[in-house]
């Protein structure tokens, strides 16, 4: 395997599958399987998950929502997308462990980084949800900020996308995929691959940020197996 512990940030919006909103089980499951996979190949796995498919603090603010309890909302959006991947993953057999940023003991165990440390060398999947604990932060921050915390070798981004383009290619026909890309490039050409909070700290901590389609099965071995999908973004 190329890396031997990874942060790997899902998204919640893909959660949803065909449905639109929720969880979609089938989607859920073909992620609790490709995790299983790399999990059992001795791969160290920290999870972000975001909880778009649930609610977003942003768009909830956009609607009326004070953006403080509209991000606190947003935060437990995201432990409930990670109870789900954690009953997924237990069900297959992969120990995994709730770690949650707000104390909400038994629901899940308070987030520290000894503990998550500790979890990963015991060979369970880490879910890391509530993103920082704090609002006006994203879950792309919220990752960055943890894939830096336990020390991992890469962020893997699994997205709907295979990888970062010079537009977004599900509007533009012309757009082209990078396949290497620097985070100095990412703010000089205004790509939105993450917000500008996770770009930096990933730069500034040189944690390289590998984009890819998580939503196409076998996808996440191969990466892993140095396969060359995807876009790697390097400081």
């Amino acid at each position: 395997m190329q890396y031997k512990r990874i942060l790997l940030k899902l998204s919640g919006e893909s959660l949803m599958g065909e449905q639109g909103y929720g969880i979609d089980a089938n989607r859920l499951n073909d992620y609790a399987e490709q995790i299983s996979e790399i999990a059992a190949l001795g791969v160290q796995i920290g999870i972000v998950i975001g909880g778009g498919n649930i609610f977003r603090g942003l768009s909830g603010a956009s609607k009326g929502f004070d953006r403080y309890k509209g991000d606190q909302m947003g935060m437990l959006a995201t432990v409930i997308n990670g109870l789900a991947l954690a009953s997924a993953l237990n069900a297959m057999g992969t120990k995994s462990r709730v770690l949650t940023a707000i104390r909400m003991e038994p629901v899940g165990e308070y987030y520290s980084k000894p503990v998550a440390i500790d979890a990963l060398n015991q060979g369970e999947v880490v879910i890391l949800a509530a993103g920082t604990g704090n609002p006006y932060f994203t879950t792309d921050t919220g990752s960055s900020l943890r894939g830096i915390e336990i020390e991992a070798d890469v962020m893997l981004k699994g997205t709907r996308v295979d990888g970062v383009y010079t537009a977004d290619p599900e509007k533009d026909p012309k757009a082209v995929k990078y396949d290497r890309i620097s985070f100095d490039e990412i703010y000089d050409k205004g790509l939105k691959v993450m917000d500008l909070t996770a770009t930096t700290m990933c730069k500034e901590n040189n944690l390289p940020v590998l984009v890819f389609n998580m939503d196409v099965k076998g996808n996440l071995k191969k990466v892993l197996s140095g396969e060359k999908i995807g876009t790697l973004v390097h400081p």
